[in-house]
């Protein structure tokens, strides 16, 4: 609901105001109206979603960040996205993807990562017959921390009433994950697993997803993804990324919640140390009992290089700075939305790809390329005829930034044809069937996307103990929440939906809002 503002609005005292319209954001807003609360979403772009959601260029439905989503099965309590849109009352039709991710890698090593669990360790095993042993080793270990995951309704990690009905119901559950808590992916790769390029390759399948090497990548996370795409499986859902953003905000205003387009948030107000409200671009004051961030923590709370952060410096609790000295921001990306003949195509393609030259390339600046095709699951995104290539490789905006106009446009062209050269090799022709592009640079992210740097979220900036340095949605602020891939347990659509439920979980318990039985 995009509503003009008026003063009988701009009067009233709100119970939860959520800054950004970004899927952790909309889980926040959605569980919130659903319990009851009155809740206001200001966006500052034009459409929900942030870098999940989608945008349409002659005839294509471009999703704005990667396709590969996780949470969208049927079964047990991973499926968040499934779980957030079904609670109030929508749903997403879903196609299920055969394989989740098709690598093409160093030393001619080439893997597909098949839906069928059986069928992804029986071809890992033929390429690493001597590491049979480690191989299921590790890839047992992120069933147990998945299967933990899986068998309770954890929500948030900052209610101690409701973790003890949790640990009442699934005791076993609570404490396996306990014990993976403080444990990154490559302790236990390395322990089952000598082979320097099977390690090689455990890295690349946790930096896919995390942007992160394995001994960065929290255990947690790696036994979710690792575990969920054969479990749940990876299914797109139908109209695109974007439709799950559109549906939430339809759920969101059927219980009375309300969205407002082109209203960027400047500054959240505070009162002794309390969040109050928020005020906007155009000096409109909205009041609100609690205030949720959706933004980065460094839009949020400032940092080094950031601008005009939404808290005021003088009210930044300390806890923020030790935040920030243990995190940097990923990088962010370039990224090429193409339209291609359906003819360089050819059927059989998977739908997800990977590349990578060379090993030590992997953390380089533009070292990997991510390809998705989503018109293979979805032929309706592309006029008839025509495939969606949707290629990207992570780029820092240190690379961008300070440029003339000339020398940025001359730098978007060259580096988007070596991009697409890098296509070539998989796509043998594929440059001479390009019928559209769109080049995105990190100055782009950061323009549409509100994001610090372009950054799609934080990475360690040493190694640390798994998730346990993470933050919860709590802040030093009374009444002032964050939510997103800045807070626990991180980057990734599914776990910002996780962050989105504690969010709601936590002030819920504030407002006294919550049941008390727990989900089925």
């Amino acid at each position: 609901m995009n509503r003009s503002t008026t003063s009988k609005e701009s009067s009233l005292i709100w119970d939860a105001v959520v800054i950004g319209s970004g899927i952790g954001g909309l889980v926040t807003a959605s569980q919130l109206a659903y319990k009851g609360a009155k809740v206001l979403v200001l966006e500052r772009y034009t459409i929900p979603g942030g870098s999940g959601g989608s945008f349409t260029r002659n005839g294509y439905t471009f999703d704005v960040g990667a396709s590969m989503i996780f949470g969208f099965g049927q079964k047990g309590h991973t499926n968040l996205l499934t779980r957030a849109l079904a609670d109030v009352g929508q749903r997403c039709e879903t196609i299920p993807d055969p394989v989740q991710l098709a690598y093409h890698l160093p030393e001619g090593l080439q893997i597909a990562v098949d839906r069928n669990y059986q069928k992804f360790i029986t071809e890992l095993t033929s390429l690493f017959p001597h590491e049979e042993k480690g191989i299921k080793k590790f890839y047992g270990v992120c069933w147990e921390v998945f299967n933990c995951l899986d068998s309770m309704p954890l929500l948030s990690i900052e209610d101690p009433a409701y973790l003890a009905k949790v640990f009442f119901k699934a005791p076993l559950a609570c404490l396996g994950l306990a014990r993976w808590l403080p444990v990154n992916a490559g302790d236990i790769a390395r322990r089952y697993i000598q082979d320097p390029k099977l390690l090689n390759f455990i890295d690349i399948e946790c930096f896919c997803w995390s942007v992160m090497p394995a001994d960065k990548t929290p255990m947690i996370n790696a036994g979710m993804v690792f575990s969920d795409r054969h479990a749940g499986g990876i299914n797109y859902p139908k109209g695109g990324v974007g439709v799950i953003a559109k549906k939430l905000v339809s759920g969101l205003e059927s219980y009375g919640g309300e969205i407002r387009y082109k209203s960027r948030v400047t500054k959240v107000l505070i009162q002794g140390n309390e969040a109050v409200g928020v005020q906007l671009a155009n000096g409109e004051i909205i009041n609100s009992r609690k205030v949720i961030s959706n933004a980065t923590r460094w839009d949020t709370f400032g940092g080094e290089g950031a601008q005009k952060p939404l808290i005021d410096k003088k009210y930044t609790p300390a806890s923020e700075a030790k935040w920030g000295s243990r995190y940097s921001p990923s990088p962010s990306f370039l990224s090429l939305h193409l339209g291609v003949n359906e003819k360089a195509i050819p059927k059989d393609t998977h739908c997800h790809h990977l590349l990578l030259d060379h090993w030590n390339e992997m953390e380089n600046e533009q070292g990997v390329s991510f390809v998705s095709i989503p018109t293979l699951l979805d032929s309706s995104l592309a006029p008839s005829g025509q495939h969606i290539v949707h290629t990207f490789t992570p780029s820092s905006m240190l690379h961008w930034e300070g440029l003339s106009p000339k020398t940025y446009f001359d730098k978007k062209i060259s580096d988007a044809n070596r991009l697409i050269k890098k296509l070539e090799r998989i796509f043998p022709g594929i440059s001479n069937s390009i019928t559209h592009k769109e080049i995105g640079t990190p100055r782009s992210h950061r323009r549409f996307l509100g994001r610090f740097k372009g950054s799609y979220g934080p990475i360690p900036s040493s190694r640390l103990p798994g998730l346990l340095p993470m933050p919860f949605n709590s802040t030093g602020i009374k009444g002032f929440f964050c939510v997103g891939d800045s807070c626990f347990p991180g980057q990734g659509l599914n776990a910002v939906a996780f962050s989105g439920y504690a969010c709601a979980h936590r002030i819920g318990a504030d407002l006294g809002i919550n049941p008390w039985s727990l989900p089925e």
